[in-house]
């Protein structure tokens, strides 16, 4: 089962990667293990040539047990794991529209991006704007955890969120699933920015709700 989780973790990251959703060494990916461990891309991988032998296993104490070194963002991705059951995987990149977005300026900080479209309703939800850090900051990991929590308490839990001029994370229970999450957040990103639409109404989300379970 981890050969074939590692395949998939490759398979992904070379999609992302064809698809310019990724670029240089930009992104990583990790993944949840049977043994509760974990497998994540190494530091400096390009995501579009990774090799499953090469991924790293971090067992379920944070302690490196194979392959290459880890990438420096495992702490949050565990923070991640560890506020959100559902999630078994996490895709982390720097989708060129959603980071133009924070530049430019996102819609409000509680909401990205506007319900612009029925699946992105569907599909993403809502995408709280992480304030800027540097890179690999532990303080990311504390406001991100909090975000999930809150919002579960809500009713309405999160599937990403936006760290500020860096890309969104997003997660889900398998590579493929958070890879469809981040695919439709940077399109909606896209769609945003090239056209500033009116957002759907309360009684369109409130449909969405009823005929699919949009978490909005």
């Amino acid at each position: 089962m981890t050969q074939t989780l590692r395949e998939e973790i490759c398979r992904v990251g070379a999609a992302l990667f064809a698809r310019g959703y990724v670029h240089a060494t930009a992104g990583n990916i990790s993944a949840r293990t049977e043994d509760g461990g974990f497998l994540i891309t190494p530091t400096d991988a390009c995501l579009g040539t990774l090799k499953p032998a090469r991924l790293a296993a971090v067992n379920a104490a944070g302690e490196q047990t194979a392959g290459e070194r880890a990438s420096k963002t495992l702490a949050l991705h565990r923070r991640i794991y560890a506020a959100e059951p559902e999630a078994r995987c996490v895709i982390h990149t720097h989708s060129t529209h959603l980071v133009a977005l924070t530049l430019m300026g996102v819609w409000r900080a509680d909401d990205i991006l506007p319900p612009i479209t029925p699946y992105y309703v569907m599909k993403v939800g809502h995408v709280p704007l992480i304030p800027y850090h540097r890179p690999g900051d532990p303080a990311v990991a504390d406001l991100v955890a909090q975000r999930i929590a809150a919002m579960q308490q809500a009713g309405t839990p999160l599937r990403a969120v936006m760290l500020e001029r860096l890309g969104p994370n997003v997660w889900h229970r398998s590579p493929a699933e958070a890879s469809a999450v981040l695919e439709e957040l940077e399109e909606t990103a896209r769609l945003y920015l090239l056209t500033r639409p009116t957002p759907l109404s309360e009684a369109q989300i409130a449909e969405l709700r009823t005929h699919f379970g949009a978490r909005w």
